[in-house]
């Protein structure tokens, strides 16, 4: 087997194929014993904000089970189109299918996710909003696409309700899965109540499984198409409740049932169950560190650990293409990685490693038979493309750069640092350097990441802007602050607890400036804050408690008053799941729209109209209470209400909108460059 996977050459013996860039219609460039550098010239010149943000030229590839065709998001003119490539002719251009837009208004509709089913048929997640009784709630549906007829069919959507998209288990032979759907056939109060039913890709038409249960707001199932469990999660007291059953002719009972007060342990919930047992891999912080066991699900009895990484929560379990065998873990330590148990995939690694550098490329999707696989190589110093990797004939091919404007362009230096806050509380910093400068003493912006209970990765950016800030010069600072997901419950509770949010929390934002300000790379009279949600919430905190701190702050999709937001989650998530957020015993105290007297660092102030998670009573309320205080707008603080923002920057208009306004602040008030500087590059 292992002969066969990888064609029966040896390691040393693989090359690199031609490139195929013919899914946009970019130039095909032949690729040597490894990917072309960057000429000097392209290294030497910037790079324009907006490159870094506009819509990826392929994302979220996608191969069919039997590796010959690729499904995938491609940028264009502004917004996304799902697109299908025959790897087996790569000579025609990808076929769109779906444009992929953001549901904004009553009648949107918006493609939410896609997969394969059965190497003919994509099947599209496809959510609608409508107006319910003067407000917008969201639909969602399943839509197949037969990738060689064209043929579009609505999947079981006869008596569904609210929701028909949860896939529990995917029969790629037989072209058939397990849907659950909420469905409101004979009675309404079955609204928000999950079913399972199976359905038939090829004809949309359904079969019953397993009918709703009062008690379960969400089925699982094995990898053998058995539902084996279900689970619900009360608002109003926060227990969670997880039915199962060993086999489909037992009923179900309950197996776990608490609440999690500290909102950092989570339930025993399976990652998979391995086929014919009783036992499931599970993820679990019992021990204060995220760590993966074999639970028995009857008796909920743990296992020593199977995997850890010390100081650090493992993030998850990587199954095969049937989740029928454990391939390895997902794991962070200031960057997500793979690490595989699996003999053939280290194997892969280990090549991967020789050919673009250790830690620089990762398997990204794969064929049932593991003969064809998606690698995704760059990103880290340099810009990053999806090659196609074919083990019997042992090529490598670049099919696409992730951005075409960056290609593989080098990049502004990311590193992953420990630096040790006032208190001594040990905080990991993701820093990120600009190239083009040569200088000490730099202007530097920290951006605090939204969640805030979430980890940022160096190698894996959800909020991307690091890269169009360095590149316009300054040093970008990004801590996973305490209250930070990924290094353990005590760590996390650090920021839930009363004193953390808008107070501890922010004094790791200044230990940080501090601590770069001493060892010379930064200025600390050169500083500005800038974030996005939770992030907004810290730079606009910022602002107003330590405005002798910053020269300037940026603050999108943020919360400004905690009273109005703890009211709104309340409302909206239920009593206990709004405690989700801040635990300050002094909720006005930390609240920036309550404390708009007194000297403010001047702010930048973005919202989207159309947020779903934050309601615009959180800028209006700030801007008013702002102007009310005396601050003049265009002076101490500019608004700017995004009429097609939404709380994830959906369209290349609104992001580029936002990091460009953003930069225009930062130079009005902290510029990059100062007349004495001699390292600026040339535009």
């Amino acid at each position: 087997m292992q002969k066969k996977f990888f064609g029966g050459k040896p390691l040393i013996a693989l090359a690199l194929g031609a490139s195929v860039l013919a899914l946009t219609g970019l130039p095909a460039a032949q690729l040597e014993a490894a990917p072309a550098a960057a000429t000097p010239t392209a290294a030497d010149r910037m790079i324009q904000p907006a490159e870094f943000v506009k819509k990826a030229n392929m994302r979220s590839p996608r191969l069919s089970p039997d590796g010959r065709y690729l499904a995938y998001l491609a940028g264009a003119n502004g917004k996304e189109m799902l697109v299908v490539l025959d790897l087996n002719n790569l000579s025609k251009p990808a076929k769109p299918i779906l444009q992929a837009e953001e549901a904004r208004e009553s009648g949107d509709r918006t493609l939410a996710g896609f997969r394969w089913i059965g190497s003919d048929s994509i099947v599209m997640t496809i959510q609608s909003r409508e107006d319910l009784g003067g407000g917008l709630g969201d639909f969602g549906r399943l839509v197949s696409y037969n990738v060689s007829t064209g043929k579009l069919v609505q999947q079981a959507w006869r008596g569904a309700g609210g929701d028909a998209t949860r896939i529990l288990y995917v029969d790629h032979v037989k072209g058939e899965y397990l849907l659950e759907r909420t469905a409101t056939t004979g009675s309404t109060e079955r609204w928000g109540v999950p079913e399972v039913v199976r359905v038939s890709v090829g004809t949309g038409e359904y079969t019953m499984v397993q009918r709703t249960n009062p008690i379960v707001q969400g089925w699982f199932a094995d990898s053998d198409g058995v539902v084996r469990g279900g689970f619900n999660s009360n608002g109003e007291n926060g227990k969670f409740q997880m039915l199962y059953r060993s086999n489909g002719k037992e009923a179900f009972r309950t197996v776990f049932h608490e609440a999690d007060k500290t909102f950092t342990g989570g339930p025993p919930v399976p990652e998979f169950i391995i086929p014919g047992t009783d036992t499931a891999y599970v993820v679990s912080r019992k021990d204060g560190f995220a760590k993966v066991y074999k639970v028995d699900m009857n008796t909920l009895n743990f296992s020593e650990p199977v995997y850890a990484t010390p100081g650090f929560d493992v993030q998850g379990v990587l199954t095969d293409f049937d989740d029928r065998n454990l391939l390895g873990y997902r794991t962070f330590n200031g960057e997500m990685k793979t690490v595989y148990t699996d003999g053939r995939y280290r194997e892969i690694q280990g090549f991967l490693d020789e050919l673009f550098g250790k830690g620089e490329a990762s398997i990204i999707d794969e064929d049932r038979t593991s003969n064809r696989l998606i690698v995704y190589a760059g990103g880290r110093a340099k810009g990053g493309g999806f090659y196609l990797y074919d083990t019997n004939t042992a090529k490598i091919n670049l099919l696409n750069w992730q951005r075409s404007a960056i290609k593989d362009e080098p990049l502004n230096p990311v590193k992953a640092e420990w630096v040790t806050a006032s208190d001594g509380t040990k905080i990991q910093v993701i820093i990120t350097t600009p190239r083009h400068r040569t200088g000490k003493a730099l202007p530097v912006v920290i951006m605090p990441h939204g969640g805030p209970f979430g980890a940022l990765s160096a190698a894996n950016q959800l909020e991307p802007w690091n890269q169009p800030l360095a590149e316009a010069g300054y040093v970008v600072i990004q801590p996973n602050y305490r209250g930070s997901g990924g290094y353990g419950k005590a760590f996390e509770q650090k920021g839930r607890e009363p004193g953390g949010y808008g107070m501890r929390m922010q004094d790791d934002l200044t230990d940080v400036l501090n601590f770069y300000a001493k060892t010379g790379l930064v200025d600390a009279k050169r500083a500005c804050i800038m974030g996005w949600s939770y992030g907004g919430y810290a730079s606009a905190r910022g602002a107003q408690r330590d405005p002798g701190v910053w020269k300037c702050a940026v603050s999108g999709a943020g919360v400004y008053d905690m009273p109005l937001m703890n009211k709104w989650d309340a409302q909206h998530l239920g009593k206990f799941s709004s405690g989700f957020q801040a635990t300050s015993d002094n909720p006005e105290g930390i609240s920036p729209a309550r404390n708009t007297d007194g000297k403010w660092a001047p702010i930048l102030i973005v919202a989207g109209e159309r947020d779903a998670r934050i309601p615009m009573e959180q800028s209006r309320t700030l801007v008013g209470n702002l102007k009310r205080s005396g601050k003049v707008e265009g002076t101490d603080f500019r608004y700017i209400v995004q009429p097609k923002g939404t709380h994830n920057l959906p369209y290349d208009d609104v992001h580029i909108q936002w990091i460009d306004e953003a930069l225009a602040w930062l130079t009005r008030f902290n510029p990059a460059y100062l007349p004495s500087d001699s390292d600026k590059p040339v535009s």
